[in-house]
Protein backbone atom coordinates (compact mmCIF):
# COMPACT_ATOMS: atom_id res chain seq x y z
CA UNK A 1 0.00 0.00 0.00
CA UNK A 2 1.16 3.74 -0.79
CA UNK A 3 1.75 5.92 1.30
CA UNK A 4 -0.24 8.64 0.71
CA UNK A 5 -2.96 5.56 0.90
CA UNK A 6 -1.57 4.22 4.62
CA UNK A 7 -1.95 8.15 5.81
CA UNK A 8 -5.35 8.75 4.38
CA UNK A 9 -5.87 5.05 6.78
CA UNK A 10 -4.32 6.55 9.32
CA UNK A 11 -6.20 9.50 9.77
CA UNK A 12 -9.42 7.58 9.78
CA UNK A 13 -8.56 5.97 12.79
CA UNK A 14 -10.25 7.23 16.17
CA UNK A 15 -10.23 6.45 19.96
CA UNK A 16 -13.35 5.04 21.40
CA UNK A 17 -13.82 3.15 24.59
CA UNK A 18 -10.07 3.05 24.64
CA UNK A 19 -9.89 0.94 21.36
CA UNK A 20 -8.57 2.36 17.68
CA UNK A 21 -11.68 1.68 15.32
CA UNK A 22 -12.38 3.34 11.87
CA UNK A 23 -16.34 4.26 11.79
CA UNK A 24 -18.52 2.33 9.29
CA UNK A 25 -18.97 5.50 6.41
CA UNK A 26 -14.75 5.51 6.34
CA UNK A 27 -14.55 1.53 6.19
CA UNK A 28 -16.78 1.52 3.45
CA UNK A 29 -15.19 4.03 1.38
CA UNK A 30 -12.04 2.24 1.68
CA UNK A 31 -13.99 -1.24 0.05
CA UNK A 32 -15.51 0.95 -2.56
CA UNK A 33 -18.86 0.24 -1.09
CA UNK A 34 -21.79 2.45 0.54
CA UNK A 35 -22.28 2.33 4.21
CA UNK A 36 -25.20 0.93 4.09
CA UNK A 37 -24.37 -2.20 2.25
CA UNK A 38 -21.71 -2.67 4.63
CA UNK A 39 -23.72 -2.20 7.46
CA UNK A 40 -26.66 -4.43 5.90
CA UNK A 41 -23.49 -7.29 5.45
CA UNK A 42 -22.48 -6.91 8.75
CA UNK A 43 -26.24 -6.85 10.26
CA UNK A 44 -26.86 -10.38 8.12
CA UNK A 45 -24.17 -12.18 9.51
CA UNK A 46 -24.35 -10.59 13.05
CA UNK A 47 -22.08 -13.81 14.08
CA UNK A 48 -19.04 -13.31 12.33
CA UNK A 49 -18.69 -9.63 13.85
CA UNK A 50 -18.86 -10.34 18.30
CA UNK A 51 -18.67 -6.82 20.12
CA UNK A 52 -15.35 -6.95 20.53
CA UNK A 53 -15.05 -6.43 16.65
CA UNK A 54 -17.59 -4.12 15.85
CA UNK A 55 -20.20 -1.96 17.97
CA UNK A 56 -22.83 1.05 17.34
CA UNK A 57 -21.46 4.28 19.25
CA UNK A 58 -23.72 5.65 21.24
CA UNK A 59 -25.01 9.24 20.51
CA UNK A 60 -22.72 10.49 23.33
CA UNK A 61 -19.68 9.22 21.61
CA UNK A 62 -20.89 10.04 18.06
CA UNK A 63 -21.69 14.19 19.68
CA UNK A 64 -17.62 13.71 21.17
CA UNK A 65 -16.22 12.10 17.72
CA UNK A 66 -18.04 15.19 15.49
CA UNK A 67 -16.44 17.66 17.93
CA UNK A 68 -13.18 16.23 17.23
CA UNK A 69 -12.75 15.90 13.76
CA UNK A 70 -14.61 17.82 10.72
CA UNK A 71 -17.68 15.81 8.93
CA UNK A 72 -19.68 16.81 5.88
CA UNK A 73 -23.24 16.03 5.79
CA UNK A 74 -24.02 13.78 2.71
CA UNK A 75 -27.30 14.38 1.15
CA UNK A 76 -29.93 15.86 3.24
CA UNK A 77 -28.87 16.15 7.12
CA UNK A 78 -26.23 13.47 6.89
CA UNK A 79 -26.46 10.43 9.19
CA UNK A 80 -29.81 8.80 10.49
CA UNK A 81 -28.44 6.05 12.10
CA UNK A 82 -25.43 6.34 14.56
CA UNK A 83 -22.02 4.75 13.49
CA UNK A 84 -20.61 1.31 13.45
CA UNK A 85 -17.06 1.32 14.37
CA UNK A 86 -14.78 -1.16 13.83
CA UNK A 87 -12.16 -2.61 15.68
CA UNK A 88 -8.47 -3.73 14.05
CA UNK A 89 -8.83 -7.25 15.36
CA UNK A 90 -11.48 -7.51 17.63
CA UNK A 91 -10.28 -7.68 21.53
Amino acid sequence: MADDSLQQISGKIHTVRQQAVILDSDLAAIYGVSTKVLNQAVSRNIDRFPQSFSFMLVKEEFTNLKSQIVTSSSGYGGRRKLPRAFTEHGT
